[in-house]
């Protein structure tokens, strides 16, 4: 695949990633009312199906990463070139906000808007630092044949078992900073989240490593 192609199937599927998790979300929400728990649930099932198909979809493409912490480990391991991380970063973080203002078109609501949902605190960013290295965890690991759909149940467990329902990307943390609905992040707490999901990702590596022959690295 061209680098072109590379970076036009992660702007794309980043920013329907973003659009069905803000989606659902929003929906979920409208549909429930104010029960959380039906809104957590439904939210979780389209981030399952929907990231599920866009890794079968643009796995073949680009790789599918869909997350900036992904494309560094690949790069990293020799899997993505380093000259390609910077575009690779930029389309991801650019879809994802894309994709967060198709949502919010969809549903019309204001395409502009920032959230204003706290997500902060000691518990939150510990969540985001576990359901991060549990995603490198299964990514490392998971059998190529199999990877979609170990990714796509990992994060639906993660949404209930993680005090943050398991963002695990930064550039869903920047994504939904601009929707102010169930699945929004206010701006001020998404270096935080960056932050965590960073260290989450380094410990994957380093227990993959530890759990891995040395041949196998």
């Amino acid at each position: 695949m061209t680098p072109a192609r590379q970076l036009l199937s992660e702007f794309v599927a980043t920013a329907l990633l973003l659009a069905i998790v803000i989606g659902s979300g929003i929906m979920g929400e409208r549909l429930a009312g104010a029960n959380d728990a039906l809104t957590l649930l439904a939210n979780t099932l389209a981030t399952v199906g929907g990231l599920y198909i866009l890794i079968e979809v643009f796995g073949p493409v680009s790789g599918a990463h869909m997350n900036p912490a992904v494309s560094a480990v690949m790069a990293a391991r020799g899997e993505l070139p380093w000259r390609q991380l910077p575009g690779y970063v930029v389309v991801q973080l650019a879809g994802a906000a894309c994709g967060a203002w198709l949502a919010n078109a969809m549903f019309d609501l204001s395409v502009l808007q920032l959230s204003d949902k706290p997500r902060h605190g000691f518990g939150q960013l510990l969540g985001e630092v576990v359901a991060t290295a549990g995603l490198l965890l299964v990514i490392l690991r998971a059998p190529s044949s199999r990877i979609a759909a170990m990714v796509a149940a990992y994060i639906g467990a993660a949404y209930w078992f993680t005090s943050s329902t398991s963002f695990a990307n930064p550039a869903a943390a920047f994504g939904r900073m601009f929707s102010d609905s169930f699945a929004g992040i206010a701006p001020a707490d998404v270096p935080g989240f960056i932050g965590a999901e960073s260290i989450g990702a380094l410990l994957g590596v380093g227990l993959h490593k530890l759990l891995s022959p040395s041949s196998r690295g």
